[in-house]
């Protein structure tokens, strides 16, 4: 298993994970929608992807990480907004390894913490990040507003 950085010569590889990561939270199957954010996305190098793949090139998987600031740390920090493993590859580390290099990148871009989200019922994902060091936050809320 290879985890490197994603390029744009990657879209045809990522798109369809992240078109089916938007399924999993139960958005339409969009692959044109994929596609075109995703392109957007390392064009103007808004986030940074990580992408997994095996010997022979497939995709496994892939993370994509935001840059964020912290104000009242005055630090970088990194949102690990997507995280997506192929049905054919889970159960063979490949999430693991993804959440390993989104680690390394943080530490070598000197952030002060990843920081994630998932939902309330994905319990999988809360295993495996609690296996990881992550822990829960019970200091703050989080909100949001749609506008």
């Amino acid at each position: 298993m290879l985890i490197r950085y994603a390029t744009l010569d990657d879209l045809d590889l990522i798109a369809p994970l992240f078109a089916a990561y938007r399924v999993f939270y139960e958005q339409a199957h969009d692959l044109p929608a994929a596609r075109a954010f995703i392109a957007e996305r390392l064009s103007l190098r808004e986030s940074v992807i990580l992408l997994g793949q095996d010997d022979a090139g497939a995709a496994l998987g892939f993370i994509q990480l935001y840059p964020v600031f912290s104000s009242i740390a005055a630090e970088r920090i990194w949102l690990l907004s997507d995280l997506f493993v192929s049905d054919a590859a889970r159960g063979q580390g490949v999430a693991r390894a993804l959440m390993s290099k989104a680690t390394q990148h943080a530490r070598d871009s000197g952030a002060a913490w990843l920081e994630l989200s998932t939902a309330h019922t994905n319990r999988k994902a809360q295993a495996l990040y609690e296996s990881l060091g992550y822990q829960l936050d019970t200091v703050y809320r989080y909100y949001s507003l749609g506008v």
